[in-house]
């Protein structure tokens, strides 16, 4: 009432109600989710507690049911004896009060106020909760969003060196030359993307920095053309599993490490050089891409295209 504004109640959810929340950690060929029950608000960080296979967990996002919850004619819930008779007592200790305060009102005023005696602590806005054996644990999530936030965290040395070590992927592969801008070309930007690649119990193994291109504002027939590539559909890896695992076929699998580094760009590609690899003497340049990187409109499509042609030829 006193901004003349409704406060922001999307985050409120209708207890009780199914849920669907994306696992931490999954292979290609596992359920991304978990079906759960919504059952309250953390205090210690932001997010969901939600209820499954007789263990709570906090989770920051997730698709509720509330639709299906409110058509369902099943609602309400069961109310514990111990739960009533607290209620109860409750109850009465206000009464109690009430009228002790109707027959001496002075009372109060000689009486010493009482304060919570619970420890106080800034909220873990960034963590996420898991459970590990009966266990809550915090893992860390507070990874950068920003060049600037990288070089400024704790862990800047971490970050700078994953940082090296892409741009070093990217000198290998000779993705791009520095030249000097055209007249009547406007570069695409790009940004640093960082993650932190944890372990099943939540232990940080490797930070990752990837460099990825701004391709939403690449322009179709001028930098870019065609974007399909072919994709595998599970169906057909599970019928080939099923066939090796008949015969008693041995299995070889692959795995291209940087796989969008090894395809060739058809088209003109002009980008601005990565924030904080940029030198005095070329900081006028751009540069002009050669092979694909992440983020750019044909990336999927022109190392599929590399993969098919390098097979053909034996390599």
């Amino acid at each position: 009432m006193w901004t003349w504004r409704r406060p922001n109640m999307s985050f409120m959810k209708i207890w009780g109600c199914k849920a669907y929340v994306k696992h931490q950690m999954s292979t290609k060929l596992e359920p991304k989710s978990e079906k759960c029950t919504f059952v309250g608000y953390p205090k210690e960080t932001k997010g969901y507690y939600f209820y499954n296979e007789n263990k709570v967990f906090v989770a920051q996002t997730g698709v509720f049911l509330e639709k299906e919850f409110l058509t369902n004619s099943e609602k309400g819930r069961n109310i514990e004896l111990k739960e009533v008779q607290q209620q109860q007592v409750i109850e009465s200790e206000v009464e109690g009060t009430s009228q002790a305060v109707e027959e001496n009102p002075t009372d109060l005023e000689t009486q010493p106020l009482q304060r919570s005696t619970r420890e106080r602590h800034e909220p873990e806005r960034y963590g996420f909760l898991v459970t590990t054996h009966g266990n809550v644990i915090l893992v860390d999530q507070d990874e950068p969003k920003t060049y600037q936030e990288a070089v400024a965290s704790p862990d800047s040395k971490k970050w700078l060196e994953a940082m090296r070590s892409e741009m070093d992927s990217m000198s290998e592969n000779q993705v791009w030359t520095l030249v000097e801008p055209p007249e009547g070309i406007k570069p695409i930007g790009c940004k640093w993307v960082f993650k932190k690649k944890t372990d099943m119990d939540g232990n940080v193994q490797t930070y990752k920095g990837r460099l990825v291109a701004k391709g939403f504002r690449q322009i179709h027939g001028v930098d870019y053309d065609e974007t399909f590539s072919p994709v595998a559909m599970f169906k057909s890896i599970r019928i080939l599993l099923a066939v090796a695992a008949f015969h008693d076929y041995e299995i070889w699998k692959m795995d291209v490490k940087t796989a969008f580094l090894n395809g060739k760009l058809e088209e003109d590609v002009y980008m601005t050089q990565p924030e904080g690899f940029v030198t005095p003497e070329n900081a006028r340049k751009v540069s002009k891409l050669q092979i694909s990187i992440y983020g750019l409109k044909q990336a999927s499509r022109s190392w599929n295209l590399r993969f098919n042609e390098d097979m053909r030829l034996g390599f």
